[in-house]
C-alpha cells in the first residue's frame, strides 16, 4: 500500500459552498495498493530489505510462513502503467519460500536488523525456529526448535545490537533471553518467569538503551532493565490500559519514548524521562487527572487496535491498525 495526500485534520467549519467541497475532494487522502494472494488469515506480517529487495515474511493460520519478494507489488503502487498491467492480469507473485515445520499457526516474527535475511518466529505450540538466509534466495530453517517456553510464544525481537540475541514472551508469563549461538536446548541463558500476572503478549527491544517494554493481557506496561533483567523486576511499571496490550513499540529516535495500545481502543504515547513536578503533587485531583505523568497522548477513535508503529523516516509520525481501518497521524507531544 502506498498512502499519499494525507493532510492536517481541519475542524469542520460548517460552510456548504460548492467552492469548500470542492477543496475537501482536493484534499482527500489518496490509497493506492497491490493485492497479493495469500493461502490462509494472514495473522501477522513483517518486512525489511535484503540486499535491493524488499522482502515479507508473514504467518498463516494454515500454521506456515511464507516470504514474498515484494519488488512488482511495489512497483505497482509507484507507477499507474505497472499498475494497470497488475491488475489486469491479476498478477500476484508466489511466495519465495514456505516453511510448514511448525505444525501450528502462530503469531511471533521478526526480522535480524544486524544479519539481512535471519529470522525466528515462533508458534502456538511454544516452539521457535530459527532462519539462516543461503545463497539463492533461500532459507535454512533449524528444525530444532527453541522451546523452554510451556505455552504459545506471542512474540519475539532481536537485539539491535546483538547479531545472536533474541528476547521472546509467552501466554506462560514469561520473558526470556536467547542466545542462537547455544544448542537450542541450552540457549534460553535469562528468565523472568512471572513478568506478568497473565499472557505476556508483546515486546518491544529499545534500539539505543537495554531497555525492553512489554504488554500483557493484565493491561499492564513494564520497563525491564537488562542490565537487571536476572533480578526479576521491573524498573518500571505503567497501569492505564483497561484492556490487554495489542501492541508496543519504542519510538526509533528518542530513546525514552514508547507507544502502547489496548483492546480498550486506546493508542498511549510515553515518555521515560518526565517526572512528576513536585510543585503539582499536592494539588487536588479534582484539577488534574489521575493519570501517569509519563503519559503524553491518547489517541482513540478505532476499535479492535491491533498494531501500532512509527514511521521510520517521519519523526513522530505513526500508523495503527485495527479491525475499524487504518489511521496515520502526529502529535504535537513528540
Amino acid at each position: 500500500m502506498k498512502m499519499s495526500n494525507l493532510q492536517k485534520t481541519t475542524k469542520d467549519s460548517g460552510e456548504n459552498s460548492d467552492e469548500s467541497e470542492s477543496d475537501d475532494e482536493d484534499d482527500k487522502p489518496e490509497l493506492e495498493s497491490a493485492m497479493m494472494k495469500h493461502t490462509g488469515g494472514v495473522n501477522r506480517i513483517r518486512t525489511t530489505v535484503i540486499g535491493d529487495k524488499h522482502v515479507a515474511a508473514s504467518w498463516s493460520e494454515t500454521g506456515k510462513v511464507h516470504i514474498w519478494d515484494l519488488t512488482r507489488p511495489l512497483q505497482a503502487v509507484n507507477d499507474s502503467s505497472v499498475m494497470a498491467t497488475y491488475t489486469r492480469t491479476g498478477a500476484s507473485p508466489p511466495p519465495v519460500y514456505t516453511f510448514p515445520g511448525h505444525q501450528a499457526e502462530g503469531f511471533a516474527m521478526d526480522w535480524s536488523t544486524t544479519t539481512l535475511g535471519k529470522l525466528v518466529t515462533g508458534d502456538c505450540n511454544k516452539n521457535i525456529h530459527l532462519w539462516t538466509p543461503k545463497d539463492g534466495g533461500t532459507w535454512h530453517v533449524d528444525q530444532r526448535p527453541y522451546s523452554a517456553h510451556s505455552a504459545s510464544v506471542e512474540d519475539i525481537q532481536w537485539s539491535p545490537n546483538e547479531e545472536n540475541v533474541f528476547a521472546s514472551c509467552s501466554v506462560d508469563k514469561s520473558i526470556r533471553i536467547w542466545d542462537a549461538r547455544a544448542a537450542p536446548h541450552k540457549a534460553c541463558m535469562l528468565t523472568v518467569e512471572e513478568a506478568h500476572q497473565r499472557d505476556v503478549n508483546v515486546i518491544s527491544w529499545n534500539m539505543h538503551e537495554p531497555f525492553i517494554v512489554s504488554g500483557g493481557d493484565d493491561g499492564i506496561l513494564r520497563i525491564w532493565d537488562l542490565r537487571q533483567f536476572q533480578h526479576g523486576k521491573a524498573v518500571a511499571v505503567f497501569k492505564h490500559h483497561t484492556a490487554p496490550i495489542t501492541s508496543v513499540e519504542w519510538n526509533p529516535t528518542d530513546a525514552s519514548v514508547f507507544a502502547a495500545s489496548g483492546s480498550d481502543n486506546q493508542i498511549t504515547l510515553w515518555d521515560l524521562a518526565v517526572e512528576k513536578d513536585s510543585e503539582s503533587a499536592g494539588s487536588s485531583k479534582d484539577e488534574e487527572p489521575d493519570v501517569p505523568p509519563q503519559l503524553l497522548f491518547i489517541h482513540q477513535g478505532q476499535k479492535d487496535i491491533k498494531e501500532v508503529h512509527w514511521h521510520p523516516q517521519i519523526p513522530g509520525m505513526m500508523t495503527s491498525t485495527a479491525h475499524s481501518g487504518f489511521d496515520i497521524f502526529r502529535t504535537i507531544s513528540v
